[in-house]
């Protein structure tokens, strides 16, 4: 059997198994009732008891697990069988060492001196990532620094990384992820200029993560650092023809997000996705995978996000100018959806 008619084969399976429902179950257990209807009335001996009631027993009890079978194999096609979309591998020392320090290699140690900035006193900080504003007592979880094994990493100095974004534009694309870093940096950089007025966004939007393009201009320095809402990276597609009803969306994973070419003239690139490959949020939301004209419907989440990534380093090495760009992709955080205020 060839993959074309293995796939069409797969479909049908999915429309018959579509059709078992608990009304279809309501028939079936009519016909137990007059099946044992049935033995009752041909009951005249102990044997014939045994028989009968025996028999049909054991066909209802057959048909049930028939029908619940049905269901958990239909069940397990529409939602494949979950995965963590990110696995652990280890890193290599050569790509994280510079010279004798590797930044990767270290732990988090308490910092008097942070944080860094003050949440409540930056207008880009989104309210519900607020945690002082929104009744946390405590501040102890704002006083940590990052301490490399062997080595330092020099405190930000607001001053000169302002200087060296002079007349430049950095560019965040993701998920929410990407957007809190995005107002994190805002916020930082804010407080190494004097007249706050010369930073806002572009047009005069309240941060939210409903809005998929945020710009905000430090305009003393000439610098735009910006937010684009792209949380697969690649582009949503509508439904082809004859899909099964339960595709609403389809996520085509060999085209670049629409707007991407709005990302292509900037001078930092910061990428992330990963935290919205999940089941609950692709497939029990009518979303499936598709590559050129072909739906796949039964590919697992870790292979679509690697062929997303395909599709992303792709576009990357066509379409970024490298002499001028520097791209960063940052990787998945386990801890994103733990309670953090």
């Amino acid at each position: 059997m060839n993959k074309s008619v293995s796939s069409l084969w797969g479909v049908q399976k999915m429309e018959i198994v579509s059709k078992f429902n608990w009304d279809t179950f309501g028939h079936f257990r009519h016909f137990y009732l007059r099946g044992f209807s049935f033995g009752d009335r041909m009951i005249k001996g102990p044997c014939q008891i045994w028989i009968f009631v025996s028999f049909n027993t054991l066909f209802a009890t057959g048909s049930l697990i028939f029908f619940l079978s049905a269901m958990l194999f239909g069940y397990m096609y529409l939602f494949p069988t979950y995965s963590p979309v990110i696995n652990s591998y280890g890193i290599s020392e050569s790509i994280v060492s510079n010279g004798t320090c590797n930044v990767l290699n270290g732990s988090w140690i308490q910092d008097e001196s942070y944080p860094l900035y003050d949440a409540s006193r930056c207008p880009f900080a989104e309210h519900g990532f607020n945690c002082l504003a929104n009744g946390r007592k405590d501040k102890g979880y704002a006083k940590w620094r990052w301490k490399p094994k062997n080595c330092d990493i020099q405190r930000f100095n607001v001053r000169a990384i302002l200087e060296k974004l002079r007349g430049k534009r950095v560019v965040f694309v993701g998920d929410s992820l990407s957007r809190t870093q995005w107002e994190s940096l805002i916020c930082m950089l804010m407080t190494g200029v004097e007249d706050k007025r010369d930073v806002y966004e572009v047009n005069g939007q309240k941060i939210t993560k409903q809005i998929r393009f945020l710009s905000v201009r430090f305009s003393s320095f000439n610098l735009n650092i910006d937010f684009y809402r792209s949380v697969f990276l690649v582009q949503p597609g509508p439904v082809p023809r004859h899909a099964p009803k339960r595709v609403k969306t389809t996520l085509r994973l060999d085209k670049m997000d629409s707007i991407s070419k709005e990302w292509i003239d900037s001078d930092v690139l910061i990428f992330n996705s990963g935290h919205w490959w999940t089941r609950t949020k692709l497939f029990e939301m009518g979303w499936y995978f598709q590559v050129g004209n072909s739906l796949k419907l039964g590919m697992p989440l870790t292979t679509a996000f690697g062929k997303a990534l395909d599709t992303w380093a792709s576009w990357v090495e066509t379409m970024v100018n490298s002499n001028r760009t520097s791209v960063f992709f940052r990787t998945f955080e386990s801890a994103h959806w733990r309670l953090t205020c």
